[in-house]
């Protein structure tokens, strides 16, 4: 029986492999063999998460003639890739790809590192911040409080409690988006949001048009329910959408749904205006796809003279094209999974229907928990703290990250949670490879891309300031420096780092 789970094709996996950046070769150092390169290629993949652990690799014959190589070459690729325990490979059942015993496991997501390994390792991994304190201690007492009642039933509300879903109308209605209750269901966190819609609208083999680059978890999403991600680049600079370029991708790709985040945009922070909002809207509805709109970073304006643009659902009046995702887990804190969609009552209705094949329903005491703080003000407070802790975050990492590694390129977001990167010339990924060894974790751009994309960036958020900021660029140069010399042995540990 074979021991591989996926297959990964020829021509995806040359795609990768040629949108890598060369390692650069230090002082007097000599190019390394075509195999070696092709090898350490391989292997970098694999350890960033982009070709799963216990993927079928192509043929030697194949991958030679999508690479334009000699079979040779990729033979002894393959071989150094088994000395190294990259690859395991049986006669029959062909070669697939695994992990040396004592690493870890890639993944191809952005999850946090375990709470105890936090001491030695700064963690720019995830764009969340810790809780706003006392406002999370306050919620959870004001939802026990009012559990009693609720105690008394099955607990099962697979549209969510009625009040959370008064609360969450109410809300679009001051923003000037009349809505009902009947218009919302809560999830479990933007995630449950997301993944809800794809399967009631997008069936294995669709279309899903993608911001190029896009929020990694999602994309990883979309990819494990079988979509064909369409990526639609962003305008020149990463500054906001290209108009152009989703028109024609939605007149001639005809996606079932397509997906941005307009808001503080995750990763690159950028802002859609009013007028992109409308004209995407508008080819949305031309071209038939239902556009989801992610508004997890919405409320984290940074900038006090920052006049915030309309939702996007306010161009859609109707309600029959876009689909609004909202959550806690950015504004407030991402322990508390608590997610929304707010769409036309049919759709929701759908949706609810669907949930009874999932989750049934989504965790009472927390949604408890967000009523009472949206109820009682405490939502404000928490999300004014949230801001001046992020503000803060960002304007200590932009001096570090300038002062020493002032050959760095970005433009900084006036909301959110992320810095978007470009990286002088080096690969994003032989950074965030040699990031944990000087101890920074750092995602590397091609996470937030479609088959190797970004290879040139890097994504970090505002998640430390101070002295850990600073602590946190310097292990960035020092990774720098490793990937600049070609080292590819370990480096010395870093130091435990608290504060």
């Amino acid at each position: 029986m074979a021991q591989w789970t996926s297959a990964v094709g020829p021509a995806q996996l040359a795609r990768q492999l040629q949108a890598q950046q060369p390692r650069p070769a230090g002082p007097g150092a000599k190019k390394p063999p075509a195999y070696r390169a092709l090898a350490d290629g391989i292997r970098l993949l694999v350890l960033e998460g982009r070709v799963p652990v216990a993927a079928r690799l192509p043929a030697e014959r194949e991958l030679a003639l999508a690479l334009t190589v000699s079979r040779t070459t990729v033979a002894a690729a393959y071989e150094a890739l088994r000395a190294e325990g990259f690859l395991e490979s049986r006669r029959g059942a062909g070669s697939w790809t695994a992990v040396p015993a004592g690493n870890p496991l890639p993944a191809r997501g952005l999850e946090p590192l375990p709470p105890e390994a936090l001491g030695s390792m700064i963690d720019l991994g995830c764009a969340a911040l810790p809780a706003p304190e006392p406002w999370l201690t306050r919620g959870v007492q004001g939802a026990l409080e009012e559990l009693p009642p609720y105690a008394h039933t099955h607990g099962d509300y697979p549209a969510g409690l009625p009040a959370l879903r008064q609360m969450l109308a109410d809300r679009y209605t001051a923003r000037g988006i009349p809505t009902m209750p009947e218009q919302i269901m809560v999830t479990t966190g933007a995630m449950g949001a997301i993944d809800a819609i794809c399967h009631l609208f997008a069936g294995r083999g669709e279309r899903i048009a993608v911001e190029s680059p896009s929020y990694a978890n999602i994309l990883q999403l979309m990819r494990a329910a079988g979509a064909r991600l369409v990526p639609v680049a962003m305008s020149e600079g990463l500054g906001s959408w290209d108009l152009g370029r989703w028109r024609q991708v939605l007149r001639d790709a005809a996606p079932r749904l397509a997906y941005v985040v307009a808001d503080f945009h995750n990763p690159t922070g950028a802002l859609a205006d009013e007028d992109q909002r409308r004209q995407l809207v508008d080819a949305a509805r031309s071209a038939g796809t239902v556009l989801v709109v992610d508004e997890t970073m919405a409320e984290l304006s940074l900038d006090d003279d920052l006049e915030m643009p309309r939702p996007v659902c306010a161009f859609d009046p109707a309600g029959s094209t876009v689909l609004t995702v909202g959550s806690a887990s950015k504004a407030f804190w991402a322990g508390m999974r608590i997610g929304w969609v707010r769409a036309a009552p049919d759709v929701i209705r759908s949706l609810v229907a669907a949930r009874a094949y999932a989750d049934l329903g989504t965790p009472v005491l927390e949604q408890l928990g967000v009523n009472w703080l949206m109820r009682t003000g405490g939502w404000e407070e928490a999300v004014t703290l949230r801001r001046d802790q992020a503000r803060e975050n960002r304007d200590a990492l932009v001096a570090a990250v300038r002062r020493e590694l002032p050959e760095w390129e970005f433009s900084v977001p006036r909301g959110g949670l992320t810095l978007w990167v470009r990286t002088g010339g080096l690969s994003g990924s032989r950074l965030a490879e040699a990031g944990e060894r000087v101890g920074v974790r750092v995602p590397s751009g091609p996470r937030f891309g479609v088959d190797g994309a970004f290879e040139g960036f890097v994504r970090l958020p505002f998640t430390v300031g101070g002295p850990v900021a600073d602590e946190a660029a310097a292990r960035l140069a020092a990774a720098a420096r490793l990937v600049e010399s070609g080292a590819g042995g370990g480096a010395e540990p870093p130091r435990s780092f608290v504060a």
